[in-house]
């Protein structure tokens, strides 16, 4: 008997024994291709340069406690994102993974507000059906209701505005761009009912995750949203948690829209899973409004920039730099995105393909041309995760995607380093499963 407390008490999961690449193996042999485990393992389950970069650094220092000391992979890392950072970021908050890099974000905001004097700064707004994560304050920025809903009475009040999501939103008639501009245009709404003077942040996924489904903004979009923020005075939060670090072509993700963010938050590929590590950036603004003001950051977690945890994503971001992998997700991404096309393009059941990168959803649908969902009774994300699975493929189906209770789709993540043939095996894997559900 498993004294391990699981996410899902009702279903026994096999143990997983090694990673061999794309593959994860569990103890009777069986091989399973990854392309589902929450967009983390981005080089694969058995990279030799970061598992020596962990080894040495546990050999030199284990942990030092950054109220005290920092140390040198820490600083290493924080200088190479910098280095590659967009706009004006400067500075680099480590923690330990996505949730607490929103926690982090959302809390550096308020106390930047206060040290400035505008302590009437304190709302936040995000965006329908966006996950930043589950911690209170970051459960309390996400915009899905499912997640929200049994811990309501203990949340932060928020607002949110309707996700760029045109595969619904977009009316007939109306062009890419128009669509984009008019969901943007939003937010001033939003400001403008709350109280420009009460607003803080516009938090936002450059390509929305777990909940809808990788879903990419239309051009324009965050354009139109960085002029609405400058023109309120409040900052931009962007949430890279899921779609950073080279997962969509670039190694961040909103060097796409050729917008930079005040605050910016990445995990999962920072680590590629060698260790649990996330990161919030910030501009060398907000950090001198600390430095210049109480000089005190009054928040913080133990394991804040962990020697090995950093050492770790040092060896990722320095293997994703040098062997252009952002470049190649984009290039892979490609070859995907043509195969999920050629088989299943024209499925009665898929509603839409989408993505960017090595990043991509499937809108599972009951009527293909009116896009109407699945009852949600029927279970159908779930179905998939389960059959998939007992065919070798680990995805990321979810329910919910229209509004927290409706729609369901696929998500799926591989690793940059898939080949062609992995590719051919993930669709054939997908087709099976499909034909069982259907």
């Amino acid at each position: 008997m498993s004294h391990v407390f699981p996410r899902h008490t009702k279903a026994s999961a096999p143990t997983a024994l090694h990673g061999d690449g794309c593959y994860l193996v569990d103890t009777n042999g069986k091989r399973y291709l990854d392309c589902g485990d929450a967009a983390v393992s981005c080089l694969g389950h058995s990279n030799q340069a970061i598992i020596a970069a962990v080894k040495n650094q546990v050999e030199k220092v284990a942990f030092a406690h950054t109220g005290f000391m920092t140390s040198e992979p820490a600083e290493s890392l924080a200088d190479l994102l910098i280095e590659k950072a967009p706009g004006n970021l400067d500075r680099v908050f480590f923690v330990s993974g996505g949730s607490e890099a929103i926690e982090s974000a959302i809390k550096l905001t308020r106390q930047y507000y206060l040290e400035i004097g505008q302590p009437e700064r304190k709302h936040l707004i995000a965006r329908k059906q966006s996950y930043h994560g589950n911690t209170l304050g970051a459960l309390s920025a996400g915009g899905n209701e499912w997640r929200r809903a049994q811990f309501a009475p203990l949340l932060v009040e928020m607002s949110h505005i309707g996700p760029c999501y045109q595969y619904i939103g977009r009316v007939d008639g109306e062009s890419e761009f128009d669509y984009g501009q008019r969901v943007a245009n939003e937010l001033e709404t939003e400001i403008l009912r709350v109280g420009p003077q009460t607003v803080m942040a516009f938090m936002a996924e450059p390509v929305v995750g777990a909940t809808l489904g990788a879903v990419p903004a239309v051009n324009g979009y965050f354009k139109r949203i960085r002029e609405i923020c400058d023109q309120y005075g409040i900052l931009l939060i962007f949430d890279e948690v899921m779609c950073g670090m080279g997962r969509t072509g670039h190694l961040f993700a909103c060097d796409h829209d050729d917008v930079a963010p005040d605050i910016l938050c990445i995990a999962k590929g920072l680590g590629a899973g060698y260790q649990p590590i996330g990161a919030m950036l910030c501009t060398d603004t907000i950090y001198a409004a600390i430095e210049n003001g109480s000089g005190f950051f009054q928040h913080g977690h133990t394991y804040l920039g962990h020697p090995v945890a950093t050492a770790a994503a040092l060896a990722v971001v320095s293997e994703l730099i040098n062997h252009d992998l952002p470049n190649r997700a984009a290039r892979m991404g490609e070859k995907m995105h043509s195969a999920l096309l050629a088989a299943f393009s024209q499925h009665p059941h898929v509603g839409d393909i989408r993505g960017r990168g090595l990043f991509f959803g499937i809108e599972i649908v009951a009527d293909r041309e009116t896009k109407v969902p699945f009852n949600p009774n029927q279970g159908i994300a779930n179905k998939v995760k389960q059959i998939a699975f007992e065919e070798g493929l680990i995805c990321y189906p979810m329910s919910g995607t229209r509004d927290g209770k409706h729609g369901d789709h696929i998500l799926l993540a591989p690793p940059f380093i898939i080949t062609d043939a992995q590719i051919e095996e993930l669709v054939l894997l997908l087709k099976k499963t499909l034909q069982k559900v259907f």
